[in-house]
């Protein structure tokens, strides 16, 4: 399986503006640019991107790991946080923080626990990533 994204650029970085699109349509000619990605303008962005890609990942894994476990979530709602930091003459993504509030019924504290240290570890986003990985998961409504 291969899945397709595509960028364009025209100008320098300051000044310069961007489109993202996707294979799927989903993001068609969508604007990306400094102001959006560094600033407070308002509008998607490269590491607001990988937050949303990891966020979904993270809870599709930790659904198949409950499945696996014999669970099944009523609702796991999951949020990915995105640091950026200046390392020396350039930017890195240094962490990345997963919030997860999960309803699960019949789910002790133990095996929620297990599943989602699972689901972090093992979901394809976050093995692609460089970054330190940081989750704090909250089992709800036991």
């Amino acid at each position: 399986m291969q899945r397709k994204a595509n960028a364009v650029w025209s100008g320098n970085l300051k000044q310069g503006k961007g489109q993202l699109s996707t294979e799927s349509g989903v993001l068609q000619d969508t604007p990306y640019g400094f102001a959006k990605r560094f600033e407070s303008e308002p509008g998607t962005n490269p590491e607001e991107l990988i937050a949303a890609a990891h966020a979904g990942c993270f809870t599709m894994a930790l659904s198949a790991q409950l499945e696996d476990a014999g669970l099944t979530a009523s609702s796991l709602r999951t949020s990915a946080a995105v640091t950026l930091e200046k390392e020396g003459n350039g930017f890195s993504i240094t962490t990345i923080h997963l919030t997860l509030e999960a309803e699960i019924p019949g789910a002790s504290k133990e095996a929620f626990e297990k599943a989602a240290n699972a689901a972090k570890a093992g979901c394809p986003v976050s093995k692609v990533l460089n970054a330190t990985i940081t989750m704090e998961a909250r089992l709800v409504g036991i």
